[in-house]
């Protein structure tokens, strides 16, 4: 029995991982603009067809699927960002969470006239194999994914809290009319956090759907659901948290669907959000993150 709890939890930590990857990009786009981009999972999933599309079409390489990828969701990236929030006033955060939800069913259906038929086959990055450790395993894609994933946690929170571009996004996320008066350019802020958070997007949704090896067009719903339903667990605005509610919604997963059933293990990630709104509606860094912005907005 605990042999198969702790397995359980090393696979529910190699694919939270994934879910981890996702709720950082939505993390991002939320901690600076405070507003939520629903389109984000739809980007990638467009981003991911368009290069299921090149493999299929263009030349069966991986290293052209994983450029197409991330190329495309950045493009798609700066597609929503100019007509869903620079377009959109930044008090209405009503509307630019409408228009992205549009914006998500316009890319639903892009990706559908692409590829039309139901399933494709997505390149694996490497071939698959399992790692032992004594009695324990993991499979080597996720293990892949999960060191991909602490590397660019540990570049973004060096890039935020290390440079001056980062403390240019803080200080915009902070107060925007204050960061205007320090000659801080909003919209050049805004872009480059869109150019950011696709670039993570494309890289997220390459390895996960390589580690699936097919892609469907329910991508895109099921990226929103996961992102969203990690970050909030770790905390809107926390990277860390961001990780961490990742990988225990993969840790809850794999527990529910190895003791339980397959339909539970989309529930419980479901009732683990509602558990946690009720008892810690922050999420789990939820409170430190409103102590950090009241302290901002006193020196404002």
């Amino acid at each position: 029995m605990i042999t198969d709890f702790v397995q359980n939890c090393i696979d529910g930590i190699m694919v939270g991982s994934g879910y981890s990857l996702l709720a950082l990009g939505f993390t991002l786009v939320f901690g600076v603009l405070k507003r939520l981009n629903l389109s984000y999972g739809p980007s990638i999933m467009l981003g991911a067809y368009v290069g299921t599309w090149s493999f299929l079409n263009i030349a069966d390489n991986i290293w052209l699927v994983l450029l197409t990828t991330i190329c495309a969701t950045v493009v798609i990236g700066i597609y929503v960002e100019q007509l869903c929030f620079r377009a959109v006033s930044k008090e209405t955060t009503i509307a630019s969470m409408v228009s992205s939800f549009a914006i998500w069913m316009q890319l639903e259906e892009i990706a559908l006239h692409l590829l039309p038929e139901r399933t494709y086959p997505f390149p694996a990055f490497f071939d698959s194999g399992l790692l032992e450790f004594g009695p324990f395993t993991a499979r080597s894609e996720y293990l892949f994914m999960f060191v991909v994933m602490l590397l660019l946690l540990l570049i973004l929170h060096a890039f935020i809290y290390r440079t001056r571009i980062g403390l240019a996004i803080r200080a915009y996320s902070d107060h925007p009319s204050a960061s205007a008066y320090m000659g801080i350019d909003g919209s050049s802020v805004l872009f480059l956090a869109f150019i950011i958070v696709s670039i993570i997007g494309g890289i997220a949704g390459f390895l996960i759907l390589s580690a699936d090896s097919q892609i469907t067009p329910f991508f895109g719903l099921w990226a929103t659901f996961k992102g969203l339903i990690a970050m909030m667990l770790g905390g809107i605005g926390s990277l860390s948290g961001a990780v961490l509610g990742g990988l225990i919604l993969g840790v809850i997963e794999a527990n529910a669907f190895w003791y339980g059933d397959p339909v539970i293990r989309d529930i419980s990630s479901f009732m683990l959000l509602f558990t946690m709104l009720i008892i810690r509606p922050g999420g789990i860094f939820g409170h430190k993150i409103e102590i950090h912005q009241k302290i901002a907005s006193e020196r404002v």
